[in-house]
């Protein structure tokens, strides 16, 4: 009877030391949010600097990466996507960064380089970005770098195209 007692008493303690506070809310069962934005023009007028507003909800634990179509690879279906940031250096020594920053509530691209008045429009007009959401965790270990990695692991259908 005793260890009966012991047993029952062993039992109850581990099921209340299980209580806790809930974790912070995050996208159960949800796809990763992610979108296209198209026909990006970098000016001097808005300081080489686009913003680009998310539309949905980003939790404090989730990250943003962001990819330049690099080479839309003569039509065909493989285009190449770069994560950002992306430099270029050019034969003359001036350079170029495409970069990004985040917030929960936007993202924004810009350029950053030594001398932006001296780029074609091949750098600077209708550029396009793909845009990822995902939970950090998810990221940890995962080569980011490559877009189709991050559609699988974020089960992206399609991007939405704004």
């Amino acid at each position: 009877m005793k260890r009966t007692l012991s047993f029952i008493t062993l039992f109850a303690l581990l099921l209340t030391a299980c209580v806790g506070e809930d974790g912070p809310p995050g996208q159960d069962g949800e796809l990763a949010p992610s979108f296209e934005v198209g026909n990006v023009n970098f000016l001097p007028s808005n300081n080489y600097s686009v913003r680009e507003d998310y539309g949905f909800e980003v939790f404090p634990t989730e990250v943003t990466l962001a990819y330049i179509l690099w080479d839309d690879n003569s039509g065909q279906a493989n285009d190449i996507w770069r994560l950002l940031p992306q430099t270029v250096i050019f034969d003359d020594g001036n350079d170029l960064v495409y970069n990004y920053e985040f917030t929960q509530t936007h993202v924004d691209f810009f350029l950053e380089g030594s001398n932006l008045g001296l780029l074609g429009g091949e750098w600077t007009q209708n550029q396009v970005f793909r845009v990822v959401v995902v939970p950090a965790t998810q990221v940890n270990g995962v080569d980011t770098s490559d877009i189709n990695t991050v559609i699988a692991l974020g089960d992206i259908q399609n991007f939405e195209v704004r």
